[in-house]
């Protein structure tokens, strides 16, 4: 007989006070945000700082209880609670996707605008690349002196750095349980973390000499963001409020797509079998996307032929729904961080870090004076705050140089996603191999730079195959 829930019992309380003390933890790091001023000027994300506070918080909560602050009974009676917040960041990436793959755009893109946009997307596959290519060259002289370590685990700075907490988390895992790797999803959340730090410290220090040479102009204080009625309520949306309240519909649609997905990868995880499973489920944002994408398709084809005559998603109620995930997903990745199972891998953490963090800035600066240069410096925020942290750390910076986003910069970094995903698969299909170890590091070390040289022609396409013809 199921033991009887008394609404007095941690059980009935231990969600919403795991929730709670991550929504709390991150109006408390923006009230510090906006007090410090030093903390101002370094334009650390409230989601970040507060991952931070709760990650001291917990490891004290080590030291002193023997238990890390989530797994207390007050949190979790079944002394889970990381595996809680592993879980609300698995689902608040994949959830996330979905929102923002959901939003429409109406803008036009013309052939050079076309290009650009390429060009931005294969940018970003072949800093992944490089970030994976000198990960494994680290690891896998680190695992020789180090016992325990992974010789495959550099491939996680590529998700950490490159695309953020969930899917480090997610890959993390997956050399947890598939190759014996302790402390795996740690390792993965660990280098996230040191991510969103990078694109902070190398991006704000990088500003302000180019404010110092007079190259830019940056703006004193932060300035209130209005938006148009037509940005809140576009003519052809359903009402903010009738039967069904716009944001309740925004969330349903959501959920929908996501549970969608869920059935497929129950599919394809059958289909393909228990030992690809884990990848499959690893894969949640992107199964969640192309649902999204292909519901939207069938929707726009639809009100076309008259079947239906409202659109009834928001890009407004999306873009705060999505914004809501991602800040819950940060907070909750850096929070489920055990110190003490990364303790011995510090050093390599460290060396991974600056090694990620340097060649993305010289590799994404080189860039951006080469293919875009009548808006380089916007380009060049825009996409290093991406790649050491999410889409959303790349805004952050660029609002800074680029406050009204005049530039094409913005746009790059929301169409991008299309191209990247296309020659980023291959990525993804390696980091699932490597998890055999061995020989398979060597190869697919071997293959990640095959495919590096082969986009670092078709990005320099122009420089390289216009000199030739005009040597000819």
């Amino acid at each position: 007989m199921p033991k009887e829930l008394n609404f007095w019992d941690y059980e009935a309380w231990s969600p919403i006070l795991i929730i709670g003390l991550l929504l709390i933890s991150m109006l408390a790091a923006h009230m510090i945000i906006r007090s410090v001023k030093p903390l101002r000027k370094m334009l650390i994300p409230s989601s970040v700082l507060a991952g931070m506070i709760l990650l001291t918080i917990s490891t004290i909560t080590k030291l002193v209880w023997g238990d890390y602050l989530f797994n207390l009974p007050i949190f979790s009676p079944g002394r889970n609670g990381i595996g809680i917040l592993e879980l609300v960041t698995y689902h608040c990436l994949g959830l996330g996707f979905v929102a923002t793959a959901l939003r429409t755009t109406e803008k036009k893109i013309n052939k050079k605008r076309a290009g650009e946009v390429f060009d931005a997307g294969v940018t970003t596959v072949l800093t992944y690349l490089m970030q994976a290519i000198l990960g494994l060259v680290v690891t896998i002289i680190a695992a020789k002196f180090i016992t325990g370590l992974f010789d495959g685990s550099g491939l996680l700075l590529a998700f950490g750095f490159g695309q953020g907490t969930g899917q480090a988390l997610n890959y993390g895992n997956i050399y947890e349980l598939d190759s014996g790797f302790v402390g795996g999803k740690s390792f993965g959340l660990t280098i996230a973390a040191l991510g969103f730090l990078t694109a902070n410290i190398y991006g704000v220090i990088y500003m302000n000499i180019l404010k110092r040479k007079g190259k830019l102009v940056l703006p004193d204080k932060e300035e209130t963001e209005v938006l148009s009625g037509e940005e809140v309520q576009a003519r052809d949306e359903i009402p903010m409020i009738s039967t069904m309240d716009k944001l309740t519909m925004n969330i349903g649609i959501v959920v929908l797509v996501y549970a969608i997905s869920y059935g497929l990868m129950i599919l394809v995880g059958n289909f393909v079998g228990e030992g690809l499973r884990a990848t499959i489920f690893g894969f949640n944002f992107l199964f969640g996307t192309l649902i999204a994408i292909l519901l939207k398709k069938i929707i726009g084809s639809f009100r076309k032929k008259g079947v239906v005559h409202h659109n009834y998603t928001s890009n407004f109620m999306l873009n705060r729904v999505s914004g809501l995930l991602f800040d819950v997903m940060i907070v909750a990745g850096i929070g489920a961080i055990e110190i003490d199972l990364i303790a011995q891998y510090w050093h390599v953490l460290l060396i991974l870090a600056v090694i990620g963090g340097a060649s993305t800035f010289f590799f994404n600066r080189f860039v951006a004076r080469k293919l875009f240069g009548e808006y380089a410096y916007e380009q060049f925020f825009a996409m290093f705050g991406m790649l050491t942290g999410t889409a959303s750390t790349g805004m952050i910076l660029l609002r800074e140089v680029d406050p009204e986003f005049k530039t094409p910069a913005a746009d790059n970094l929301i169409f991008q996603t299309l191209p990247a995903i296309v020659f980023g698969f291959p990525i993804m299909l390696l980091a699932s191999y490597i998890k055999a170890g061995g020989a398979a590091v060597y190869i697919t070390l071997a293959a990640l730079v095959a495919i590096f040289c082969v986009l670092n022609l078709i990005l320099f396409r122009r420089s390289i195959f216009c000199r030739k013809k005009a040597t000819k």
